[in-house]
C-alpha cells in the first residue's frame, strides 16, 4: 500500500532489512521520526496540494527483518518478519517502501536476498494498485577504481558509466545493475533507486569503533595507522545517509542513483589523527597494513574501505534534496559531536570520585580497589606532582625550551618552600590532570585532596561561570560527582598506625610524632564551619560517611559494597575476551582452590569432632565403671549389718528346722517349720 489513513493521518509503511545492525538500525529509527512529506515543507512553498489539505501527515511505519532471531524487537520498529522468502514476500508486497541496505559487511547471501527482492516484487507489478519504491543502499566501493580525467577534479554521478568497482565488490556493482534495470520497466508501479554511501560514522561508530576504542582506551602511546594513510576516505554520518533515504522516498526524483557522501575529502591518516586527538594520547603510528589482521577486529571488507582512495563530489544529491545536514564538512570538523554521540551511546561517561577523611584510614587502599573496579585514575597529589615533573624532563626537543622553563618554575619553588612547591603552582598542576584527556574521559577517584575549602575553590573554580550565581563557581567537567568522607575514631587509627610494618610507616611519614601532628592537623581542620565537606555540600553533592573498622574487615569489602552501590555499574568498556578469559580462568582456579581448602577444612573438623566425641565416649565409659563400682561397694557396706544378723539369730534355727523337716518329711513342709520354730521359740524361752 502506498498510503495508509489512520483517522485523519497519512502514513507509509517502509521496509528495512537488518533492523538490529549499526547502518539498518540508524535509518530505520531515523525514519521513525520523520514526517511522510517532511522533507519538502520547505522545497514546496505553495504549500500542499488541494486533495491533501485535510490530511495530516503520520510518522513512516518502520517493519523489517532482523539478522539477531534471539535479540529483542526494536522499539521503533511496528512489526519484525522472518527472513524466509516465502514469508517474506507477502510481507514486502504490503509495504509502500522497500529498502535493502548491503552497505555494510554484506555477505554473499544478504547481496542475493536483495537482488530476489527486486525480482520478486517487478514479477508481482501488475497486481500493485500504486506506485512502490525500492531503494538500494549500496557502497562508493563500487566506485573504488574509477579513474577521473582530471585528478584536481573529483568524481560525480555523471561519470557513473566510467565508474570502475573495487574487485572484492563485483557483486554490489551487478546487484546495482539489477535494481536501476528493473525499476525501469514500469516506473508508476515500480520505482528503483540507488544509493551509494560512503563510509558510514556517527551514533555509535561502526567501522572506526576499533580507532574509537582504542584511543578511549589509552592501550597504545600512539593509535596506528594501517599504511601510508595518505589515501582519501569518502564519509557520511549515517544520520545524514538516513535523511538522504527520507529525502529518495519524499521526492520520487527522476534521477536514479545517488552518491551519498559529505564534502570532507579526509585522509586516512587525519580521521585517525583527530579521533587519536580529542580521545586517546593524541600520537599516531604508521604501522605496515598487513597489522591489521593482527587486530582480529577489522575485517577483510573493513581493510578495503580504509585502503580506499577516492575524491567524490554528491552533485545530484545536494541539486535534488532538502536534507538538513548532521555533518556536512565531516568527522573532523564535527569531531566534538561525533564523540558526545560515540560516549552517550556506548554508555562510555566518566565516573568522578573524591575520597576524604584522616590519615591512616585506607583512603589510598580503597582508591585502588575503585579504580581496579571502574578502570579510572588514581588522583594522588604526590604522584601527579612526580609526573608532572618527569614529563617535564622528558620532553621532546620541540617543546624542550617551554618545558625547561616550566620545571625550573617548579625547582624554584620547591627551594623557596622547602622542597614544597607553593599551593598556585599545587592547583595549576592539579587543574592540568583533571582536565587531561584520560580523567575527562574516564573519570578518577581523588585520594585526600581537597584538604581545605579553599583548596576545593581553587581547583574547581570555573572562570567561565555566571557571576551572579549564588552558588559558588566550579567547573561541572571536573568536580567530583561522589564525595566520600571515611570516618574511625582516634585510638583505632593510632593503633592502626602501631601495627603498620616499619617500612610502610616510613614511607607514608607516620612515625609517632609525625601522625599525631598530622591527625591533630585534620580534626582542627574539620571542625570549622568552612571545610571541604562543606564546600562540597553547597554545591549539593551531598558526602556519604562510611566507617571503616579495619580490624573487623581488613580488606575493606564493606565499605567497597557500600561505595559501589551508591556509585553504580561501570561506565566504562568491560573487560577485553583476553582478559575476561584470564578471569574466568583465575575464578575457575579460586574456585576449585576454595574447595579444596572447604573439602580440608571439613574434613579436619570432621576429624576432630570424631576424635572428640571418642574421647567424650571413653569418658563417659569410664565414669559408668566408676560409678557401678562405687554402687557394689556402697551396697556391701550397708548389707553387713543385716548378714551378720541373719547369720547369728535367723540362720542357726532355720537351718536346724529345715533339718528337722527333711527327718519327718511332712505333707505341709511351710507349716511343719512355722510349728518348729514357735516350737523352739517357747522352748528357748523355758531354758
Amino acid at each position: 500500500m502506498a498510503n495508509e489513513k489512520t483517522g485523519s493521518y497519512r502514513t507509509k509503511r517502509v521496509f528495512v532489512n537488518n533492523i538490529d545492525t549499526y547502518s539498518s538500525k540508524c535509518i530505520a529509527k531515523f525514519l521513525s521520526t520523520c514526517k511522510v512529506g517532511g522533507s519538502l515543507e520547505e522545497a514546496d512553498e505553495d504549500g500542499p496540494a488541494e486533495d491533501e489539505t485535510t490530511l495530516q501527515d503520520g510518522t513512516f511505519q518502520i517493519v523489517g527483518t532482523i539478522s539477531n532471531n534471539e535479540g529483542e524487537k526494536p522499539s521503533f520498529a511496528l512489526q519484525c518478519y522472518s527472513q524466509k522468502r516465502d514469508q517474506l514476500l507477502p510481507s514486502l508486497l504490503e509495504c509502500a517502501v522497500v529498502v535493502y541496505n548491503i552497505s555494510e559487511h554484506a555477505t554473499a547471501e544478504l547481496i542475493d536476498e536483495a537482488t530476489w527482492a527486486i525480482s520478486a516484487l517487478h514479477s508481482d507489478i501488475e497486481s500493485f494498485t500504486s506506485q512502490k519504491i525500492f531503494i538500494l543502499i549500496s557502497s562508493v566501493m563500487t566506485w573504488a577504481m574509477s579513474k577521473p580525467n582530471d585528478p584536481e577534479i573529483p568524481l560525480t554521478e555523471d561519470d557513473y558509466r566510467r565508474k570502475r568497482h573495487h574487485p572484492n565488490f563485483k557483486e554490489h556493482a551487478n546487484a546495482e545493475k539489477m535494481v536501476l534495470k528493473l525499476g525501469k520497466t514500469k516506473k508508476s508501479k515500480l520505482s528503483s533507486y540507488v544509493v551509494a554511501a560512503g563510509v558510514q560514522y556517527g551514533m555509535g561508530e561502526n567501522l572506526l569503533h576499533y580507532f574509537f576504542k582504542t584511543s578511549w582506551l589509552g592501550e597504545f602511546a600512539k593509535v596506528p595507522v594501517f599504511g601510508p594513510g595518505t589515501n582519501v576516505i569518502p564519509t557520511i554520518h549515517v544520520n545524514d545517509l538516513a535523511g538522504v533515504i527520507q529525502n529518495v522516498i519524499d521526492h520520487k526524483p527522476k534521477i536514479h542513483y545517488f552518491l551519498a557522501v559529505d564534502d570532507s575529502n579526509n585522509t586516512f591518516e587525519d580521521i585517525v589523527k583527530i579521533i587519536s586527538f580529542v580521545l586517546g594520547p593524541g600520537k599516531i603510528k604508521k604501522v605496515p597494513k598487513e597489522e591489521t589482521y593482527l587486530t582480529k577486529v577489522l575485517t577483510n571488507a573493513d581493510v578495503d574501505y580504509l585502503s580506499v582512495n577516492l575524491r567524490i563530489e554528491p552533485v545530484f544529491l545536494k541539486e535534488t534534496f532538502n536534507l538538513h545536514w548532521v555533518s556536512e564538512a565531516g568527522i573532523i570538523d564535527n569531531i566534538n559531536r561525533v564523540v558526545e554521540e560515540y560516549k552517550l551511546l556506548r554508555l562510555l561517561l566518566p565516573i568522578r570520585i573524591c575520597l576524604l577523611g584522616p590519615p591512616a584510614v585506607g583512603k589510598s587502599s580503597v582508591a585502588e580497589k575503585l579504580c581496579q573496579h571502574y578502570k579510572l585514575h588514581h588522583i594522588n597529589l604526590k604522584e601527579v606532582i612526580d609526573e608532572k615533573m618527569q614529563h617535564l624532563e622528558g620532553e621532546s626537543e620541540e617543546a624542550l625550551s617551554n618545558a625547561q622553563d616550566q620545571l625550573d618554575s617548579l625547582k624554584d619553588s620547591m627551594e623557596q618552600n622547602g622542597g614544597r612547591l607553593s599551593d598556585g603552582l599545587v592547583y595549576r598542576i592539579m587543574r592540568d590532570k583533571l582536565n587531561s584527556t584520560p580523567c575527562r574521559n574516564h573519570g578518577f577517584v581523588l585520594d585526600g585532596f581537597p584538604k581545605s575549602y579553599d583548596q576545593a575553590k581553587e581547583i574547581f573554580y570555573d572562570e567561565q561561570d555566571d557571576p551572579r550565581s549564588k552558588m559558588p563557581a566550579f567547573n561541572k567537567k571536573i568536580i567530583p560527582e561522589f564525595i566520600f568522607s571515611l570516618e574511625a575514631s582516634d585510638d583505632f587509627l593510632k593503633e592502626r598506625v602501631q601495627n603498620l610494618p616499619e617500612s610502610v610507616a616510613e614511607k607514608m611519614h607516620y612515625s609517632k610524632d609525625e601522625y599525631l601532628t598530622r591527625l591533630k592537623k585534620f580534626r582542627k581542620a574539620n571542625v570549622e564551619d568552612a571545610t571541604v565537606l562543606n564546600y562540597f555540600d553547597e554545591l549539593e553533592i551531598h558526602p556519604e560517611h562510611i566507617e571503616v573498622n579495619n580490624a573487623v574487615d581488613p580488606e575493606y569489602g564493606a565499605v567497597m559494597d557500600k561505595i559501589t552501590r551508591l556509585v553504580g555499574r561501570p561506565r566504562n568498556y568491560g573487560p577485553t575476551p583476553e582478559e575476561r578469559e584470564e578471569m574466568e580462568r583465575k575464578s575457575v582456579e579460586e574456585t576449585a582452590q576454595r574447595l579444596v581448602l572447604e573439602t580440608a577444612e571439613w574434613n579436619r573438623r570432621e576429624a576432630e569432632t570424631a576424635a572428640k566425641m571418642a574421647t567424650q565416649l571413653e569418658e563417659w565409659n569410664r565414669h559408668v565403671t566408676e560409678v557401678k563400682r562405687q554402687e557394689h561397694e556402697l551396697l556391701e557396706a550397708r548389707s553387713a549389718p543385716l548378714r551378720n544378723y541373719l547369720m547369728n539369730y535367723v540362720m542357726p534355727s532355720l537351718t536346724e528346722g529345715m533339718m528337722e523337716c527333711c527327718k519327718a518329711k511332712p505333707d505341709d513342709p511351710v507349716d511343719f517349720l512355722v510349728m518348729f520354730l514357735f516350737d523352739f521359740k517357747k522352748l528357748n524361752k523355758l531354758y
